[in-house]
């Protein structure tokens, strides 16, 4: 225990077990190899999501358990198996955030950021935390990129969010296929539930125990059953497009025509349907065959209504969100394709002498936004020339005793291997100088 801590020793009068640490089951570490592929994700993300005005937003992972009981719906699987919740030292109950939407609305409502403009185009990325059985591209902790647009009830905007996802699946060399449907409005879907519900209470005791659940707490998520057996059960359900309003019906009709007017290629299902209670109207998915059960790489919808019932302006919302571990496997395979991370410089400094100058001149190219590499151990000329080719290095500038004797550093490119003299005359900074003009692509 440390002097003056108020802890507790966790094996007092006994002998330490031996340490094995590991992640815990469900939660992955990113390793620097992998980091690329994240960083391209990120990166042709924000390009492609700033083209269309959207701007970056970035809220707590901890929030009050009530904003996702109230926006994701009490009796969904997320809010009553897989929360990540507990007291907080005020006995307040928290939990790390599920899902992005929930949050980036309380962010809207606390800072009235509709006061601000009229049509808000938000996106945020980052960590959420689901307690569910882990599985391929499918983790505890896991990252998503969700995008949300607060304010405008046209169907048009329902086109420009699936048409942005589009284009940046696209622009990641992916082949997804996109999936559409309608979850109806506060006015028709009730009718519809009830004709499911009688449909599901017809099949009772020839579908498994969740859907059964589900048929009296949140009978639309049966038809997004996994189980064989229970979509066979459905396949003569009740279509939901059968029971929209003429609101909705009009509605729907106006995005399918925007979205085969951009070329958009897209199919109707009306069986999907989403997990999360707030979606109204327009749903949909973008699928992948290379994953296998793990099919959606990202989802979205429209939300009318949820922030009223958060407490904020009565304003439409519409979103999507996108699983980026799902992304970066399917980025994986086509790695090959992806630049390696280049040093324009590594000093080789060989033998103590070498190691201040060789140390200040790394300083100094830095300074001029150059990537340099060096060792700090002053090895041998073979070892650090092997570290250069690790760290991918454009040049290498070799400095030991000799060169130092000489007054002159050699250059070598890389990649035609050929040197050229550097002179040691004067300061280190330069040197910097020359080398700089040398290597400057």
């Amino acid at each position: 225990m440390l002097p003056g801590s108020n802890l507790k020793p966790l094996f007092p009068n006994k002998e330490v077990p031996a340490l094995t640490l590991q992640a815990l089951k469900g939660f992955k570490d990113i390793l620097p190899d992998e980091i690329r592929l994240w960083q391209q994700l990120e990166a042709t993300a924000r390009h492609v999501f700033e083209r269309y005005g959207f701007s970056e937003i970035r809220v707590p992972i901890l929030e009050k358990t009530e904003l996702f009981a109230r926006s994701i719906g009490e009796a969904t699987d997320i809010v009553e198996k897989e929360m990540y919740t507990f007291s907080d030292r005020n006995g307040e109950s928290v939990t790390m955030r599920p899902e992005g939407t929930a949050s980036v609305l309380r962010a809207f409502i606390e800072h009235s950021l509709h006061t601000r403009q009229p049509v808000q185009r938000l996106y945020t990325i980052g960590p959420m935390f689901r307690h569910e059985r882990p599985q391929k591209g499918r983790l505890r902790q896991f990252h998503q990129m969700s995008v949300e647009v607060l304010g405008s009830v046209n169907p048009r905007t329902d086109i420009e969010v699936m048409a942005m996802a589009w284009l940046l699946l696209k622009e990641l060399g992916l082949a997804i296929r996109l999936e559409i449907n309608s979850l109806g409005c506060r006015e028709c879907r009730p009718a519809y539930k009830e004709a499911l519900v009688t449909f599901l209470e017809a099949r009772q005791g020839q579908v498994c125990t969740d859907c059964e659940r589900r048929r009296s707490t949140n009978p639309l998520r049966v038809l997004d059953c996994k189980s064989e057996n229970c979509q066979a059960q459905y396949s003569e359900a009740p279509s939901i497009l059968d029971h929209l309003c003429a609101a909705c019906q009009e509605h729907f009709k106006a995005v399918n025509h925007g979205l085969a007017g951009l070329g958009i290629e897209y199919a109707v299902n009306s069986r999907m349907v989403r997990g999360l209670d707030y979606y109204t109207r327009t749903a949909f998915e973008f699928i992948t065959t290379d994953l296998g059960a793990q099919s959606a790489v990202g989802a979205g919808g429209r939300y009318d209504g949820l922030l009223n019932t958060l407490g904020g302006p009565d304003l439409p919302g519409i979103g999507f969100a996108l699983g980026m571990e799902r992304l970066t496997l399917l980025l994986a395979r086509q790695a090959s394709a992806l630049p390696k991370q280049t040093t324009d410089l590594f000093i080789a400094a060989i033998g103590e002498a070498a190691l201040e100058p060789g140390f200040l001149l790394a300083q100094g190219l830095r300074t001029m936004k150059y990537a340099i590499a060096l060792d700090h151990e002053g090895k041998s000329l073979k070892s650090q020339m092997k570290q250069a080719d690790r760290v991918n290095a454009r040049y290498v500038f070799i400095l030991g005793q000799e060169e130092l004797q000489k007054g002159e550093g050699i250059l070598r490119n890389m990649t035609t291997r050929e040197q050229e003299v550097i002179s040691l005359a004067g300061p280190v900074q330069t040197w910097a100088t020359t080398i700089a003009a040398r290597i400057t692509p």
